[in-house]
C-alpha cells in the first residue's frame, strides 16, 4: 500500500534588493543588482551549507498577528493564508538577518536603521530562542509590517516523495535604507550581500552551493539592473507554481517544470544519477 504524499509546510523567502555598480572589462561601470543571500548551517538538515535567501516556515504566532490588523499595513483584500505567508517572510527575514521591513506606528517611512537596530538588539536572539513573540516584538516598539512592501516573485512547492517538503513563496522587496543585516551565526554562518551574476558564477565555480529553485531564480533576477526595474517588472504578474518533477534520461537527471513560469525553459539537466 503506498502512503499518501507528505504535505508540504508553508514557507516564505524573501529577495532583499539594493542598487549596485559593477565594473566590466573595459574600466567602465554598469548598474546592477545586489540581493542579500546566507549560507546554511552545514548541521541544517534542509540545505546545509547552501547560499540561500532569508526565510522560513509559517508559524503559529504569525496566524496570531493576522488577527491584530494594527500591527500591519497592506493586508486589505488578502485572505488569511497570503497573509500568513507574508507576515512570515517578514519575521524570518528579521530572525535571519535583522533586517526589519515595518514602520512606526502612524508612520509612512520605513523604520531608520539606528531603530531597527536597537530593535534587533534587545529582541531578535530571544525571538529566535522563542523567548518572546514577534508580536510582543511589533507592540512593544510601536512597529506595523509592511506588507506593501512585498512584491509577490514566485511560488515553489517541493516534488513529492522528498523527506521534507515545502509550499514556498518569494517576494521581491527593495531593502529599507542603511539596513545592511547580518547572519545569526546558528542557522547560518555566513551572509554576503552580491549580485545575481557573482552568486551564478560562485555557483558555476564551487564557490556557493545553489538550490536549484535559488539558480532558476537568480537568473531571473538577473535580467534586471535596477531595484525599481525588478519590482516594476513583477508587481501585479499573476505566479505560477512550480513543483518540480524528476525523471530519468540517459544515465542523467532532469527537472521538469511550467514553461509558462517564465524561466527560460522547462526542462534542465541536474547531474546524473549515483
Amino acid at each position: 500500500m503506498t502512503e499518501p504524499a507528505k504535505a508540504p509546510r508553508p514557507a516564505s523567502t524573501i529577495l532583499l534588493l539594493r542598487d549596485a555598480t559593477a565594473q566590466k572589462g573595459d574600466g567602465k561601470s554598469r548598474a546592477e543588482i545586489e540581493v542579500f543571500m546566507m549560507v546554511r548551517h552545514y548541521e541544517i538538515d534542509f540545505n546545509s551549507g547552501a547560499l540561500v535567501f532569508p526565510g522560513g516556515s509559517v508559524d503559529k504566532g504569525d496566524q496570531e498577528i493576522i488577527a491584530a490588523p494594527e500591527l500591519y499595513s497592506g493586508g486589505e483584500g488578502l485572505d488569511e493564508a497570503t497573509l500568513s505567508f507574508r507576515i512570515a517572510a517578514i519575521r524570518e527575514t528579521f530572525e535571519e538577518s535583522g533586517i526589519l521591513l515595518a514602520r512606526p506606528k502612524g508612520s509612512k517611512t520605513l523604520v531608520d536603521a539606528v531603530r531597527a537596530s536597537e530593535i534587533e538588539t534587545a529582541h531578535r536572539a530571544d525571538l529566535c530562542d522563542s523567548k518572546i513573540s514577534f508580536r510582543e516584538v511589533l507592540t512593544d516598539n510601536g512597529m506595523v509590517l509592511a506588507l506593501d512592501e512585498l512584491v509577490p516573485y514566485a511560488h515553489w512547492i517541493t516534488p513529492e516523495g522528498m523527506p521534507k517538503r515545502f509550499d514556498t513563496w518569494f517576494f521581491l522587496a527593495a531593502a529599507p535604507p542603511e539596513q545592511v543585516g547580518a547572519h545569526d551565526g546558528k542557522e547560518s554562518t555566513d551572509s554576503i550581500w552580491v549580485s545575481p551574476r557573482e552568486a551564478l558564477e560562485g555557483g558555476e565555480s564551487g564557490r556557493f552551493k545553489l538550490p536549484f529553485p535559488t539558480t532558476r531564480n537568480l537568473i531571473k533576477l538577473g535580467k534586471q539592473d535596477s531595484v525599481q526595474a525588478a519590482l516594476e517588472d513583477s508587481r501585479g504578474k499573476s505566479v505560477v507554481t512550480v513543483t518540480p518533477i524528476m525523471t530519468r534520461n540517459n544515465g542523467g537527471r532532469q527537472l521538469r517544470i511550467p514553461l509558462e513560469a517564465g524561466y527560460d525553459g522547462d526542462v534542465f539537466e541536474v547531474g546524473s544519477v549515483g
